[in-house]
């Protein structure tokens, strides 16, 4: 009962109620206006659903995600366009789309000022046309003298991420899609305060969506007042608001800019498995040292440019650059290269970046993911890269965390199979983790789900490696989790008629999920 007034009580809950009002009142409007105007109105309503369908086709996109939005706008007006404003997806304001080129053009001159000394020799074509696309999209460029290390789950990296916490003398900079209280928040947070007490510059951000069921309104200025700088990105707000659907998913811990992680871990107690959700929480992280931590410092500091452009540009960022890198060696850790992505600049470089990995793959290509909810470009190229012998596997989740995006991605299961493509389910519990191994030369891990709202509408992040000892961690982890997994054959991939007809359907509005 207790959980159930927490629900009902909460902020998430509170908000959608008043955005529902707003759907309430459109009814209203429909059913009490008289007659004659409810011709004009339903007239007035039919033209604005078919300027709002031109508006979907003419606007740079992906064509599935235009499908599903032009058949809810011409079979649901006016609902169709309200649900439209709200959740449509990439509608990255154009001052927003202007404030983050310049931003990315600073970000990426304070990185090349920086990197400009280290030049990074690829032995082979093929990853060097890799690292150039993600240089190209991403302005992040690869480094051959830092080092990655690749931890398998959530607890195996907790104790080291805590320490490297305490080893922070100038910054601390996180930022997080989902930010609960709970023995993972205490321990950062007794560690925060610790360091706000010594001096240490300490900055949070997380997204405001992903942390509404477990943070109070207060919660930014509460920290403020503690002396650790907080923001909270895209209020979730109650209103029929058109920015509501792009989100900050990256996962980000730079410390003094030597030091970073990543990887599809947030901060709450389910990622440390210290609570079970789901079954066993399986994720993954990686820690990154050396000159390449410097990326994501520059990366965090461009989202924070968002609240607080004082100090900005290339010159705002280089003042947090060490002085001094700890070095590798380049034989031994192979070339890392971060990358981040965001729906302001129209580019899917996750997407591509994936992409890039199945149509290059040789040998293999391994993939984890939460959410399989994929276009039909992609799916074809796993079913190519299947088709043409590739040993293609694909592991999801066995016990789902949302049920109708659990659909979804079965939806996909009996033509991947069909085309030779092996499935897996994590029979221990909910596979968090979105990574992909290939060839046992390059691996990455990050935030990126496969799923349209990661690929084409959140801000997000991630690490991609050629030939370093993390490659071998990463396909380790693979092999061990496959054992823990359960292949699916063509006859678990079978559904009944009315679930064929239900899962065909969830396809159609599958981006709007």
């Amino acid at each position: 009962m207790r959980k159930f007034l927490k629900l009902v009580t909460s902020r998430l809950v509170t908000v959608s109620l008043l955005i529902f009002l707003q759907f309430v009142i459109i009814g209203l409007a429909l059913f009490v206006l008289p007659g004659r105007y409810l011709a004009i109105y339903y007239g007035v309503t039919i033209v604005i659903g078919f300027f709002f369908c031109i508006r979907i086709i003419t606007r740079r996109g992906n064509p599935a995600y235009k499908i599903g939005w032009i058949i809810l706008v011409l079979l649901l007006p006016p609902f169709g366009v309200a649900v439209y404003l709200i959740f449509h997806g990439n509608t990255v304001s154009e001052k927003m789309k202007r404030k983050m080129a310049s931003i990315n053009t600073a970000m990426a001159r304070a990185i090349a000022l920086d990197h400009g000394r280290e030049k990074v020799a690829f032995d082979s074509e093929e990853a060097k046309k890799q690292s150039d696309l993600i240089t190209n999209l991403a302005g992040n460029p690869p480094y051959a003298n830092s080092k990655a290390t690749y931890f398998p789950t959530g607890e195996s990296m907790y104790e080291t991420f805590l320490d490297t916490l305490r080893s922070a003398e100038k910054y601390i900079f996180l930022e997080y899609f989902i930010l609960a209280p709970g023995k993972m928040w205490d321990d950062v947070h007794a560690i925060l305060l610790e360091k706000v007490r010594e001096g240490v510059d300490v900055r949070l951000i997380y997204d405001d969506f992903g942390s509404i069921n477990y943070l109070p309104w207060r919660f930014a200025r509460e920290l403020d007042a503690e002396g650790i700088k907080c923001r909270v990105f895209n209020r979730y707000v109650p209103l029929i608001y058109p920015r509501l659907n792009n989100r900050d998913h990256r996962k980000i811990c730079s410390v003094d800019g030597r030091v970073a992680f990543t990887g599809g871990f947030n901060i709450a107690d389910e990622y440390i498995n210290e609570i079970e959700r789901f079954g066993y929480w399986k994720d993954n992280a990686v820690l990154v040292e050396g000159r390449a931590a410097w990326s994501f410092t520059v990366m965090f500091l461009s989202m924070w440019e968002f609240f607080d452009p004082e100090g900005s540009g290339e010159d705002g960022y280089l003042k947090y650059k060490p002085e001094k890198f700890d070095t590798f060696d380049a034989e031994e850790c192979g070339i890392i290269q971060p990358y981040q992505d965001n729906p302001a600049d129209d580019i899917a470089t996750g997407e591509a970046i994936y992409l890039n990995l199945i149509y290059g793959a040789k040998k293999y290509v391994w993939i984890t993911t939460p959410y399989l909810i994929i276009d039909y470009q992609i799916e074809q190229a796993l079913c190519r890269a299947a088709g043409s012998g590739v040993d293609v596997r694909i592991v999801t989740p066995a016990i789902p965390d949302k049920p109708m995006v659990f659909e979804s991605t079965k939806a996909h299961y009996d033509r991947l199979v069909r085309a030779g493509v092996k499935l897996y389910e994590f029979t221990p519990g909910f596979m968090h983790a979105k990574t992909f191994v290939c060839d046992d030369e390059f691996a990455t891990v990050g935030s990126v789900n496969l799923d349209y709202r990661s690929l084409y509408l959140h801000f997000e992040c991630g690490l991609w490696t050629y030939r370093s000892p993390a490659v071998a961690d990463v396909k380790r982890d693979f092999e061990k989790t496959f054992a823990e997994s359960k292949q699916m054959t063509e006859d678990d991939c079978r559904a009944n008629v009315f679930r064929r007809i239900f899962r065909s359907l969830i396809e159609l509005i599958a981006p709007m999920i």
